[in-house]
């Protein structure tokens, strides 16, 4: 398999009489991009915590190869090393987990109990793993799956890592701001570098400097260990994950997918674009600006172009966005992967205002004719109405409750994609459209019920009145590719709870629909034109 996207099928969508598709942003090569790992073949190793994926990228052809694809043994790869024999080991940040991929394409698990499980690197035979969370672990672990050795715990967020050439083991970490060594052999901690742009990586150049991607900042610090000169190599925009060396050429990753070159004047030089991780849920404001959430970012779309709203490394951040509705200029309604409801206002300053926290897998969220915010909660099953101060339960009991809309009458309108229905819920759950699969995201439009179910691979539309069905359109690039049973991202804990996708929907004051078509990760656009 050669493709870096998820979506291979070629194809094409079939449209409805009347019916035009376009899309709005271009495929996704890569589904996000994180740990960076040169490989003994001499390409680059990109991990994919959300696409759940590793690919090979040949930075001289600009060849990408999937090596581990989405619903294989190793999920939501963070970062990666390899051992002397070529083998390929990869943390797994969802999973508590720390797999190797043999040469051979066998898999097997090193350990499952390393919660936060993220910066790898392998010495001299030796295996060394810290866990990206509060409280920590640096350690050693045996390859054959034996107890850890830990060097040091109670760090705040370490990340990815390297062995310098003066043979100790220097980590980034996130949450104090600054770069440390400690001896591989154990002894006292030592802090290097400090006042940084929250840096998440460290490896070392031919002259034995390090080089740091500034998660925060986007900027690329090369630092030199023994003086503590520090000098910016390039500015990118924020959300740099990682770098890697192939020779004395120096590549970095951003979360969005896109790998970037750093040239040696400073100048740098795109090797693979980025874009949408997922996407996740749409939503278009009173002007007709269309809004994505991505996850990681939130992004509006103008002239064709992504831009970000805001992001994990913002001020007054959301947090990680998954369903979404704009309820005013400027300000939104967010239910995130960390199980809060909010607020998120742009201007003056962007802020955000928590209504309801400690929810389990929030996706779909609208505010309701009477005010209360509407908010599908699939981990209990639940559909929630929130105001401040607390939440009422709307329904319950519900086979993973997704999409959530309000039909013409006001009634609150729920996709249960479990049970391949969409309800309508008032004093009792009752079926407005059965027989789908997977539906997912859903929208009104005046007495019609628009559907996108992921498991048809459709945009169904339904008269509210009459009950007359149509699919507007078929082959949409949703879901997991054919024969492809994902697997759970388990998430994080206080960062995310368990991830998933979610295809959403929404409408332009002009007609034109939008879909988030999580395949291939691009937003597409339907029109009827008589």
């Amino acid at each position: 398999m050669t493709l870096g996207a998820r979506y291979s099928s070629t194809t094409p969508v079939t449209l409805a009489d009347g019916w035009s598709l376009r899309r709005l942003t271009p495929p996704s090569r890569l589904f996000g991009a994180n740990g960076l790992r040169t490989g003994p073949d001499g390409r680059v190793y990109v991990a994919q915590v959300a696409g759940s994926q590793i690919s090979a990228l040949d930075v001289t052809t600009g060849d990408l190869e999937t090596v581990s694809a989405k619903g294989s043994d190793i999920i939501a790869p963070d970062d990666l090393a390899f051992d002397p024999g070529g083998n390929l080991i990869a943390t797994e940040y969802m999973d508590a987990r720390v797999s190797v991929r043999n040469t051979d394409g066998s898999t097997r698990v090193i350990r499952a109990d390393l919660p936060g499980a993220n910066g790898i690197t392998v010495h001299n035979g030796r295996l060394f793993v810290n866990e990206c969370r509060i409280g920590g672990r640096l350690m050693e672990l045996p390859l054959d799956g034996s107890a850890p050795r830990v060097l040091q715990d109670n760090l705040v967020m370490p990340n990815a890592m390297e062995v310098g050439p003066d043979g100790l083991l220097y980590y980034p970490v996130m949450g104090s701001n600054d770069i440390w060594r400690i001896d591989p052999d154990g002894g006292e901690p030592e802090r290097v570098a400090g006042d940084l742009g929250t840096p998440d990586s460290v490896k070392f150049d031919s002259a034995g400097r390090i080089v740091s991607t500034q998660v925060a900042t986007g900027e690329v610090l090369r630092i030199d260990p023994r003086t503590g000169e520090r000098r910016v190599l390039a500015q990118l925009a924020p959300g740099l994950d990682n770098c890697t060396f192939v020779g004395d050429r120096l590549f970095v990753s951003n979360f969005c997918g896109e790998i970037t070159e750093i040239l040696s004047d400073g100048a740098t030089k795109t090797v693979l674009d980025g874009g949408l991780m997922w996407p996740l849920d749409l939503t278009v404001d009173a002007e007709g600006n269309l809004y994505v959430a991505d996850g990681t970012f939130f992004y509006v779309l103008r002239d064709g172009e992504l831009r970000v709203v805001a992001s994990l490394f913002s001020a007054g951040t959301p947090g990680y966005v998954r369903g979404v509705s704009a309820v005013g200029p400027g300000e939104f309604l967010c239910a995130t992967s960390g199980g809060q409801i909010a607020y998120h206002r742009l201007h003056p300053e962007p802020e955000t205002e928590v209504v309801a926290d400690g929810f389990d897998q929030l996706y779909g969220i609208a505010a309701g004719p009477d005010g209360a915010i509407v908010a599908a909660e699939l981990g209990t099953g639940r559909v929630l109405s929130v105001r401040a101060g607390g939440a009422d339960v709307l329904a319950s009991g519900l086979r993973d409750p997704m999409g959530v809309a309000f039909g013409p009458d006001g009634a609150t309108l729920v996709s249960e994609s479990g049970a391949g229905r969409v309800v309508s819920i008032g004093s009792r759950v009752d079926t407005v459209v059965d027989g789908l699969d997977t539906p997912q995201g859903i929208l009104v439009r005046g007495n019609r019920l628009l559907i996108v179910d992921v498991g048809l691979n459709a945009l169904i539309g339904v008269d509210l009145v009459t009950g007359e069905r149509e699919t507007i359109a078929a082959d949409l690039p949703l879901g997991a590719p054919p024969g492809v049973v994902p697997k759970p991202l388990l998430g994080t804990p206080p960062f995310s709870g368990p991830m998933g996708p979610f295809a959403g929907i929404a409408a332009g004051p002009d007609g034109t629909i939008y879909l988030s078509a999580d395949a291939e990760g691009s937003v597409l656009a339907l029109r009827y034109t008589e």
